[in-house]
């Protein structure tokens, strides 16, 4: 049988792979665990943890170009995301299901971060210039849409069968399952679609010795740029107060009004949140890009800077009315996704401004591996700091959080 040997026929499922882990490990863990029962103090602090294969990936990235080629290491991180999945089903209606969904957790992180290198790589192996200009919109759609499957369809899924069996284990276990089948499937399609490029062979021909030099020179040239502290202050305080909201937003809609939340259906948290909100974020991502390409970034940066911060007043706003009007607290989380997809493009953009040099990529890895740290570390206590402040004044806390990042806005915004 002949081999499909169009890029349509793997680039859009290769991405929605990419994306689907992360959304699991960043995302479904932490509504998981919180119909659950586990309080906003461990879900914060054990899901900010799972960053941390994000964040250093760098370290490990000379090892996918050494050992084999990048397709055998996009099947085989693959299987292991899908055995993840599978566990994390299969560990739920357990005694000990804390620690081993934990564990499994902690395989799709690893196994996804070593998939993303790999992916990226492959990417540019496998399709001349033109071709990656041509689909680089189209891997980021199907990315995105990984997003809102996972945020979306998948907590509504499970929210209906919450509802229908009365069972939120179950549900949530049956959720992993289906997403784990899905998956292998991909797994499978993979391993017959993906071409055979010739660029894409392993550095066997690297020593190890001249690859460890090559390596300590290249992040030995990062930390010697121009502006290093203004460029490490702007990378780990730009999304200061959203490392911190992002991980208290799905509980504050989920705990019920004496809690002090928004006592919102998992359904339709899927809804607002994943679906909705997912869909905002990517508009709002369009149009900075648009702008920033018509006007330039220095123009802009202030702008994007508020952009996604100022709408976290909102949060504040949602915490001390507890509105109960679904269309109000839609439009509440679309604004802010909204803004926050506008905003972060100058992020985006500053992380390619700072990849000059002679390791552009290599510096861009390192740039998001700081980018990762900065919502892994504000990440880990902000349940406690809920717990102890309660939700209105933790979403004060968070807007005041975002001031470093605006200033840093206006000092990067000089240097530009």
């Amino acid at each position: 049988m002949k081999r499909p040997d169009s890029p349509w026929a793997w680039v859009p499922t290769l991405y929605f792979a990419e994306g689907l882990p992360y959304v699991a490990v960043m995302t479904l863990s932490v509504i998981l665990y919180k119909r659950l029962g586990l309080g906003n103090a461990e879900i914060a602090l054990y899901t900010s943890w799972l960053y941390l294969p994000w964040t250093i990936k760098p370290l490990w990235s000379p090892i996918v170009d050494l050992l084999k080629s990048k397709r055998w290491w996009i099947v085989s991180m693959q299987s292991l995301v899908g055995a993840g999945l599978a566990g994390v089903a299969f560990f739920i209606p357990t005694d000990w299901w804390v620690q081993t969904s934990l564990a499994c957790f902690w395989l799709m992180a690893f196994s996804s971060a070593t998939h993303d290198i790999a992916a990226d790589g492959f990417y540019m192996a496998a399709l001349p210039p033109d071709g990656q200009s041509l689909f680089v919109g189209i891997r980021n759609t199907f990315y995105r849409l990984a997003s809102i499957f996972g945020q979306g369809v998948l907590v509504m899924l499970a929210g209906w069968i919450e509802v229908t069996t009365g069972n939120i284990a179950l549900a949530w276990s049956l959720t992993f399952y289906l997403t784990a089948a899905l998956f292998i499937g991909l797994t499978a399609w993979h391993g017959f679609v993906l071409p055979r490029p010739s660029s894409d062979t392993s550095g066997q021909t690297l020593s190890p010795g001249k690859l460890a030099r090559e390596f300590a020179g290249t992040f030995s040239s990062f930390f010697r740029k121009g502006n290093l502290g203004l460029i490490l202050f702007f990378l780990l305080t730009y999304r200061l107060g959203e490392s911190q909201l992002v991980k208290i937003v799905s509980p504050f809609l989920l705990d019920s009004p004496a809690q002090g939340g928004l006592g919102l259906s998992t359904a339709t948290v899927g809804m607002i949140y994943g679906t909705v909100g997912v869909a905002a974020l990517l508009v709002g991502g369009i149009a900075g890009g648009w702008i920033v390409s018509r006007q330039g970034l220095k123009r802009w940066m202030l702008p994007m800077a508020l952009a996604i911060n100022l709408p976290d007043l909102l949060y504040v706003y949602l915490a001390a009315a507890l509105p109960q009007n679904v269309w109000l607290i839609t439009a509440c989380v679309a604004v802010e996704q909204l803004g926050y997809g506008f905003g972060f493009t100058a992020y985006t953009l500053f992380l390619i401004h700072i990849a000059t040099g002679r390791h552009p990529a290599a510096h861009y890895a390192i740039g998001t591996a700081f980018m990762a740290l900065g919502m892994m570390l504000p990440g880990m206590p902000a349940g406690w700091i809920q717990e102890q402040l309660g939700y209105t004044m933790f979403f004060v806390w968070v807007c005041a959080c975002t001031l470093p990042g605006i200033a840093a806005a206006v000092w990067v915004s000089k240097k530009i």
